[in-house]
This record gives C-alpha cells, structure tokens and sequence, in this order.
C-alpha cells in the first residue's frame, strides 16, 4: 500500500472524477476507465470490472510503464495498451479519461458530418480544438491502442467510432474531467442548433483573432509540444 499512501491526495481527486463520470452517466456498468501517470515509470489506473461509482482507494491499481502490476488487488483495466501507447507516444501527457458520455457519443455513431471537427465556441476551440474519429477497433485490443497513433501527435481529443471519447491532458486528473464536462456541452448545443434549423461555425478570421488572443495570453496549444502552429492552420488547412 506504499504508492496508495504516498499519493493519496491524487488518490481522493481521482475516485471523485470516477464518481463524477458516473453520475453524470458518463460511463454507465462496468464501462470507461481513467489513468494518471504520477512519476515517469508509474501510472495509476482504475481497475478492470469494477463500476467506476463504486470504486474504493483500495481498488486502484498502480502500473509501470511496460503494464505491470506494481500495487493493487486487482488487474488493471483491459484498455491498459491504449494507455501505454498515449503515455510512449506523448510524454508529454499526465492524464487521459476514457468515457461514453452519451451527447459527445453520438457523433462517434453518427452517419453524418463530425461537427466536432469544426469551430463552434471559442472555448472549445482553444482548450480541446478539433476531434477526429478513430477507425473501430476491437475493445481491449493492441489493434484499438494503434488505430490513435496517425491522430496522436495533433490532437488531445478523439472520438472512437462506434465506441466512445478519450480525452488527454497535461495537466491533472480534475482538470481532463472539466475537458470533458465542456465537450459534452458543446456537443449537446450542436445536436440541438441542428435541430433547429443548423450550425454556426466561426469564421476564420474569427479563430483568427482566437489565435492572436492564444500568442498574448501565452495559451499552449493541444497536442504534442511544438506540432501545431495555430488554431487557424488547424480548422482551415
């Protein structure tokens, strides 16, 4: 229980955000998990089977960063290689959540046009910015963990079709679960504008300015530090 002690602060943050999820409904049974890479060879991350609702401090489970089991009475969630691939391909990522928030999941089912592809809210554009679908991949599997790795570099958000989001963050844990709080209000404001009448994007002299707003408040872009430019090459290549 040595890890379960000495990070019990990030600890009592992390079951609040696996509560959080689940009263939102953002994952519903046994589904989503969520992981936070503490130290540069330790992960923590939820345990496989448990509903998030009810998971305990005793549940969690402590890896390194080849998937062993450190600490933890239980094995790791099943996503654990998708995991391992966001912490090997972006160092520079501290947390992800992974969820099926239900207004945000209806553009991974859709036939339709990925409007979260596009610029709405300022917001939105600034702090999470475009989200591509992910080609389905089976649960559990290497074959989902590698289908992220043409959309890593770019990108801190994804939707996984026909499943659910992963979202990424350099910072805590709390801070991926208002990441994802925002996405799914932005999706639920789209699904209702197209149901009445249509959707207004900006423009991109608006994101223009967005970006001039980004360079002097000195805003990180998402994404792997350094790939991209601006906000404007992003959503009008």
């Amino acid at each position: 229980m040595a890890f379960l002690e000495k990070y019990k602060d990030q600890v009592e943050v992390f079951i609040s955000v696996c509560r959080n999820l689940c009263r939102n409904t953002y994952v519903t049974s046994q589904g989503g998990n969520l992981s936070w890479k503490l130290e540069h060879n330790l992960i923590l991350i939820t345990p496989t089977r448990v509903n998030k609702g009810e998971v305990e401090p005793e549940d969690l489970v402590f890896i390194n960063s080849a998937g062993e089991k450190i600490e933890g009475k239980h094995a790791p969630t099943g996503e654990t290689p998708m995991y391992l691939n966001f912490y090997r391909k972006r160092p520079d990522i501290k947390t992800v959540i992974h969820c099926h928030p239900p207004y945000t999941g209806s553009f991974a089912i859709s036939k339709g046009k990925n409007w979260l592809m596009r610029p709405i809210f300022p917001e939105t554009c600034a702090e999470i910015g475009p989200v591509p679908v992910v080609p389905y991949g089976q649960p559990l599997s290497q074959e989902l963990a590698d289908n992220f790795l043409p959309y890593l570099q770019k990108h801190n958000a994804f939707l996984m079709e026909n499943h659910g989001l992963v979202i990424l963050s350099q910072k805590d844990i709390a801070w991926a679960m208002m990441i994802t709080e925002l996405l799914e209000t932005t999706s639920f404001s789209i699904l209702h504008a197209l149901s009445l009448g249509g959707v207004k994007e900006l423009s991109k002299k608006d994101v223009e300015k967005l970006d001039e707003v980004m360079a002097t408040r000195k805003l990180p872009l998402f994404g792997a530090p350094g790939v991209n430019k601006s906000l404007t090459d992003l959503y009008f290549p």
